[in-house]
C-alpha cells in the first residue's frame, strides 16, 4: 500500500539548492518592496491601487458628544391682584422680559387673589408648596418672619448700598421693613390715604380748599345741605379705620409710643377723635357713615352726597365721568402743627421653604428695578418705592401724583406710629375689628374717652400686655 522512498540522487540535491536560493531571493525581494512603500515614496501616492488586493475601510470614529446644557433654575412667583386685569398681563410680561434676558434662571408667575389671601399663604407654607418669593400685604412679610417662614434679605440689603442702589428707594421705606434687627422684604409700592375732595361742590358753595383742621372743619358745615353732607367714610369697613389713623397721626399721635409700648389714651389721640366727634355732632359727617362700606361711601362721593372722602391714590379713577371734578387737599396742619397720614410699604418676600435662595434674590432684584411697567401698562394706583421710577414722566407729569409723592410720601406713617419699623401684632390690629368697632363709635356719636378705653383693653389683649 506505502511506496518505498528512495534515496536521493546528487543532481536532485544540487536542484533543490538552486530552488531554494531562488526562494530566499524572491522573499528578500518582496520585503524590500514592502519597505520601499512603506517609507512614503514620491510615487506611492498617486499609483493605481493593487485591482486585486481588497480596499480596507478606515475605521469610524464617533464624533464626541457635546456637553448638554445645564437646566435652569426655576423661580417660582406669586403675585398678588394689585389692579386691572392690565396689571396681571403687565407682570406676565415682566416675568417673560426676565427669562428672556437670564442665564440660567428661569421664572414662573402666578396671580393671587385677595380672597382669602392669608389662608392661602398659611396653607402653601404649611404644606411646604410655598412659593420662592411673592408680593403680599403690608405686614404679611413680617408676620410670617415672626413663624419661621421668611427669609431675611440683610444680604440683599448690603448688596444695595454697595452698589447705590439703596440709595434709590424713597426715603424711609427700607428702614420701614426692618423687624428684630433684620430687613424681612424689599420695598416695591406704596399704598396711602389721601383727602379727595369735589372740586365742583366746593366752588358752587363758595368754599376754599381747606389747609388746617379748623378750616376744615368750617368747609364741611359750610358744603352740608340737604342731602349733601361735608364728609363720608367707610365706617363698617377699612375706611373708617384708616380714618382713625389719619387723625391721629395728622395730630402727632398714634397707638404706640416711641418706645414700641401701647399708647391708645395719648392726649393727642383724644383730641383728634373729639374733631371727628365734633364734626359727628355738627351733622357735617353723612349719616350713613357708620354703617357703609367702602363702596358705599364711594358711591355717596361720586354722586355728589358728600364733598371729602379718605381713600387710596387711585380714588379718581374709580369715576371716570367725574375724573375733572375731583381734587386732592394738601397736607391738613394738625392743632400742633403735624403733618401725617397712614401709608403702608407694600413688599416683596422671599419664603424660607425655596431651594434656589440665590437665583430667588437674583430675580428679586431684577423685578425691583425693572418694574415701571406696572405703572405705565399696568395701571397700578400705588405709588412706586424706587426714587428713580417715580421720577418718570409717567408720574411727575400727572400733578396728582406728584403732589402725592411730593407732599405725602414724606409724611406717611405705619399702623405701629410712633415706634419704628414692623411688627407681627400690627397686622392684628388690622385685622381683628378693633379699629372698626372704634370708628362705628365715634361716628355713632359715644364719648371719645370711653371709646378709647374699650379700644385699649382690646389692644391690650393683642399684644400681651
Amino acid at each position: 500500500m506505502f511506496q518505498k522512498l528512495q534515496k536521493p540522487t546528487q543532481d536532485s540535491a544540487h536542484r533543490r539548492r538552486i530552488l531554494q536560493r531562488k526562494a530566499i531571493l524572491g522573499v528578500i525581494l518582496a520585503i524590500l518592496a514592502m519597505l520601499f512603500v512603506a517609507c512614503g515614496s514620491d510615487t506611492a501616492d498617486t499609483a493605481e491601487p493593487d485591482a486585486a488586493a481588497p480596499e480596507v475601510a478606515a475605521p469610524e470614529v464617533a464624533a464626541p458628544e457635546e456637553a448638554a446644557a445645564p437646566e435652569a433654575v426655576e423661580v417660582e412667583f406669586w403675585d398678588m391682584v394689585w389692579g386691572p386685569p392690565e396689571y396681571v398681563e403687565a407682570g406676565g410680561s415682566l416675568v417673560e422680559q426676565f427669562n428672556a434676558q437670564s442665564d440660567g434662571v428661569h421664572a414662573t408667575y402666578q396671580s393671587t387673589p385677595w380672597t382669602n389671601w392669608y389662608q392661602t399663604f398659611l396653607t402653601a407654607i404649611g404644606s411646604g408648596t410655598a412659593p420662592d418669593l411673592s408680593t403680599g400685604a403690608g405686614y404679611q412679610a413680617v408676620q410670617f418672619f415672626d413663624q419661621g417662614a421668611i427669609l431675611e434679605i440683610d444680604d440683599v440689603i448690603a448688596q444695595l448700598e454697595s452698589s447705590g442702589q439703596a440709595d434709590d428707594f424713597l426715603p424711609g421705606t427700607l428702614e420701614r421693613l426692618q423687624y428684630d434687627g433684620h430687613t424681612v422684604a424689599l420695598p416695591w409700592a406704596i399704598d396711602i390715604r389721601l383727602p379727595w375732595y369735589r372740586a365742583d361742590l366746593f366752588e358752587a358753595a363758595g368754599v376754599e380748599p381747606p389747609t388746617n383742621w379748623e378750616e376744615f372743619r368750617a368747609a364741611a358745615k359750610a358744603l352740608t345741605t340737604g342731602d349733601q353732607y361735608g364728609f363720608v367714610t367707610g365706617g363698617a369697613d377699612n375706611s373708617g379705620m384708616h380714618l382713625m389713623f389719619v387723625l391721629m397721626f395728622n395730630n402727632g399721635g398714634g397707638l404706640f409710643n416711641e418706645s414700641g409700648e401701647l399708647d391708645v389714651m395719648n392726649p393727642r389721640n383724644v383730641e383728634a377723635l373729639t374733631f371727628l366727634s365734633d364734626m359727628v355732632a355738627d351733622g357735617s359727617v353723612h349719616p350713613g357713615s357708620a354703617g357703609f362700606s367702602n363702596d358705599d361711601a364711594r358711591k355717596a362721593f361720586g354722586v355728589g352726597n358728600a364733598a371729602i372722602m379718605f381713600d387710596n391714590p387711585g380714588h379718581p379713577n374709580r369715576y371716570p365721568e367725574q375724573i375733572d371734578n375731583i381734587a386732592l387737599l394738601s397736607p391738613l396742619e394738625g392743632p400742633h402743627g403735624d403733618k401725617g397720614t397712614i401709608s403702608w410699604v407694600n413688599n416683596v418676600m422671599i419664603y424660607k421653604q425655596t431651594e434656589n435662595p440665590e437665583a430667588t434674590k437674583q430675580f428679586l432684584l431684577w423685578w425691583s428695578e425693572n418694574q415701571k411697567a406696572l405703572w405705565t401698562e399696568g395701571n397700578n394706583t400705588q405709588i412706586p418705592a424706587r426714587a428713580s421710577i417715580a421720577a418718570d414722566p409717567y408720574f411727575q407729569d400727572n400733578p396728582l401724583t406728584k403732589m402725592i409723592i411730593d407732599e405725602y410720601i414724606p409724611v406717611g406713617k405705619s399702623t405701629g406710629a410712633l415706634g419704628s419699623g414692623i411688627s407681627p401684632v400690627l397686622n392684628d390690629i388690622e385685622g381683628e375689628g378693633v379699629m372698626f368697632t372704634l370708628a362705628q363709635d365715634i361716628l355713632q356719636g359715644k364719648d371719645v374717652v370711653e371709646s378709647l378705653q374699650k379700644a385699649e383693653a382690646t389692644l391690650k389683649s393683642l399684644v400681651g400686655e
